[in-house]
């Protein structure tokens, strides 16, 4: 019985911390910005409301994924890295070290 994480299993603990998260942000941040204020003079200016909810929310998904991600690739004890470099698997990582 292999004890991998199966890869779906993995994705979707990336990416659902990340959704409820970024839901707070965007709850919280247009809670004290108003969007029409924020946009005023640029070349969105004109996006509805909800638009810019929507691309706000988007944005800090982005964010929020990519800083779950991160936590998930350097929580990853080393020396299985290191492992795999001596083993060959790896033969970037095993230059750099």
């Amino acid at each position: 019985m292999s004890s991998e994480i199966p890869r779906i299993q993995r994705v979707i603990s990336i990416l659902w911390p990340s959704f409820l998260t970024s839901s707070l942000a965007t709850i919280l941040f247009f809670t004290l910005f108003d969007p029409v204020h924020l946009l005023a003079g640029t070349a969105l200016a004109g996006l509805s409301r909800m638009g810019a909810y929507t691309i706000g929310f988007f944005l800090f998904w982005g964010l929020t994924t990519l800083t779950s991600a991160l936590t998930c690739y350097f929580s990853q004890p080393c020396d299985d890295n290191r492992r795999r470099a001596h083993d060959g698997q790896d033969d970037n990582l095993s230059s750099a070290l």
